[in-house]
């Protein structure tokens, strides 16, 4: 049996962009690596003309993108998720550079689809919609103009997935075990505040950054489908009211 092709795993999620040029360019430099699969959160303008023509030939992959009108929607599916970022925030999992990060995301192809998340072209990703991803990656440009065109940045990170597929994957160690969907993992944090919250250990009105210090923990940790059910397993039992 033929091993499965990485880049069939991967899934381009572009969230909130304004400009469907850049839409357009996306799908063109995607395609030129073998990258096929698009999703789009929330465009401001999609299906569009502007797109089709940006995108010189890749048509197929404007017409096969998935447009979702929420995050939770996109990365339904999903084993991993890396965000990218052009700067370093306090409170993220641990960040690499992108070719390491490549490595990283097609030995998780093995498990499952991964997904490469992008924010919108004016403000790049929230707090919020980075602290859904497994790892913050960072473009290695220049220090003294470090921005990037949104269809630049999807090109520069489908190269080094290309490159990284040039051999067999191989999983990471300690994956032997299924891993945890993007939406299990979610539904594991927001089983974990309503207890937080009904244990009085966490003060909605007063949260400080205890949320986002526990999404780092378990961002490095990479659970387990087996291990999310445990976990809420032990909050079910120890706050029965909560459910």
């Amino acid at each position: 049996m033929n091993a499965v092709d990485p880049l069939s795993r991967v899934r381009i999620v572009l969230s909130r962009p304004t400009h469907p040029g850049n839409i357009g360019a996306a799908a063109r430099a995607m395609k030129t690596m073998g990258v096929t699969r698009l999703t789009l959160v929330a465009p401001r303008d999609f299906p569009s003309a502007e797109a089709r023509a940006r995108a010189s030939g890749a048509t197929d992959v404007l017409d096969t993108a998935v447009v979702c009108a929420t995050l939770d929607e996109a990365l339904r599916g999903a084993v991993f998720v890396a965000g990218f970022t052009a700067r370093r925030r306090e409170l993220a999992a641990p960040m690499r550079w992108l070719r390491e990060a490549a490595n990283t995301l097609v030995a998780e192809s093995v498990q499952g689809d991964v997904a490469l998340l992008f924010g919108s072209e004016t403000y790049g990703l929230s707090n919020n919609e980075l602290a859904r991803c497994q790892l913050p990656v960072m473009i290695p440009t220049h220090p003294v103009y470090s921005s990037l065109n949104l269809a630049a940045a999807v090109q520069l990170a489908c190269y080094e997935l290309r490159m990284a597929s040039s051999e067999p994957p191989q999983a990471p160690q300690g994956t032997e075990f299924a891993m945890a969907s993007s939406e299990e993992i979610e539904a594991f944090f927001g089983h974990l505040d309503r207890a937080m919250t009904a244990s009085g250990f966490l003060d909605p009105a007063h949260p400080k950054r205890l949320m986002p210090r526990l999404r780092r923990l378990f961002a490095r940790a990479r659970l387990e489908k087996e291990e999310i059910n445990i976990l809420r397993g032990m909050l079910r039992s120890f706050l029965p009211k909560v459910d």
